[in-house]
Order: C-alpha cells, then structure tokens, then sequence
C-alpha cells in the first residue's frame, strides 16, 4: 500500500509558519516606524494576501492528521487571493480597502479559529487555549482596524501593523500546535488493487 506524502502538509505548516513570520515582522515594524507610503503598503498588502491564499489552499487539499487547522482554509484561501488580487490592481488607493475588508477578514477567521480550537480541545490536543487566545486577539485587532477610530495615516499604519501582527500570531499558533505531520500515514481512499492484496 502506498503511504501518503508528507510534501504537502510540510509545505502547507512551514508556509504557514514563514508567512505568519513576516506578517509579524512588518507588524512590529509598522507599529515602530509606520512611514512606509500608502502605496507600498498596498503593494506588500496584496502580495502577502495572494501568497497567504495559495498557502492556504495547499493546507486545505495537505491532508494533516487532525484536519483542524485547515479545514475552512479552501474558502479563506480564496478569499485572500481575491483580495490581494484587488489590493494589486490600486495599491495607491486602497488602504480603506484594506482595512476594511482584512479587517472583516480577521473577525471571521478569528471566529473559525476559536471553533478549531475547541475542537482540538476534544482531540486532546493540550495547547488548544493558545489559539483561542490568539483568536481572539485578533479578532479585537481585526475590529479595531475594520472600525478605525482616527482617519490620521500613522494611526492607520500602526494599526494595520497591529493587525499583521495578530494576524501572525494566530496563524503561528495554529501551525505550531495544531498541525502534526505523521509520516506514515494511510490515504483515505485505499485503492482496488490495495484492498485485493489486504484482503486477500
């Protein structure tokens, strides 16, 4: 019997990983330095978007042991692509875009999140309240920045730097003590010629 590959739920965690990493990276430095022109923050928008969105699709069809983390990822995974897509088209107009829709975009996923967390609280999965921490943190984050309290450009940076940094956390979070890679793991669907040498 063939055992599944483990490429794509590698692909799947580390991508999650890395591009967690980034967001929390330029969240810190947009909350520390928010001076970067509103075009530029457009462009890096849209790319981080449409490049989380693949990454979250490979998660969707990876297969992982618990299908947790994943498991609304093929919707979001579009979502994002869809916006990063947008973002691109008028990265010099479209912070409040940006803010508005990634700001909607954090309030649902962080829902999902904490539902994925109490289900990996079933699966006896033990750092479970990391996530729905994470979750809702950056629901909060996503609210703030959906709801933006002051139009001034170095308060919206700070805030979608605050966003990207939650929004980092979260998925940081959810990669590392969600997602667990099992190397010989059985495909769901056992093909004829397999289930003839099992079974007989």
């Amino acid at each position: 019997m063939k055992l599944r590959s483990v490429l794509p739920m590698r692909i799947a965690k580390y991508g999650y990983m890395i591009v967690s990493a980034v967001f929390c990276a330029a969240g810190i430095s947009m909350i520390l330095l928010p001076a970067p022109s509103a075009q530029a923050i457009g462009i890096f928008c849209g790319i981080a978007m449409l490049l989380f969105g693949i990454i979250k699709l490979v998660g969707y069809y990876s297969k992982d042991l618990y299908r947790l983390a994943f498991q609304y990822d093929f919707q979001f995974g579009i979502l994002l692509m869809i916006l990063g897509v947008l973002t691109l088209l008028h990265p010099g107009n479209a912070m409040n875009f940006i803010c508005i829709s990634f700001g909607v975009c954090m309030i649902a996923e962080s829902l999902f999140k904490a539902k994925i967390a109490f289900d990996a609280k079933l699966f006896g999965i033990r750092e479970w309240w990391l996530t729905l921490i994470m979750a809702v943190l950056n629901g909060l984050a996503g609210l703030l920045l959906a709801y933006r309290p002051d139009d001034a450009t170095q308060v919206i940076m700070t805030l979608l730097g605050i966003a990207l940094l939650a929004e980092g956390l979260l998925n940081l979070s959810a990669a590392i003590s969600l997602v667990k890679i099992v190397k010989h793991q059985i495909p769901d669907v056992i093909d004829a010629d397999d289930y003839e040498i099992l079974g007989g």
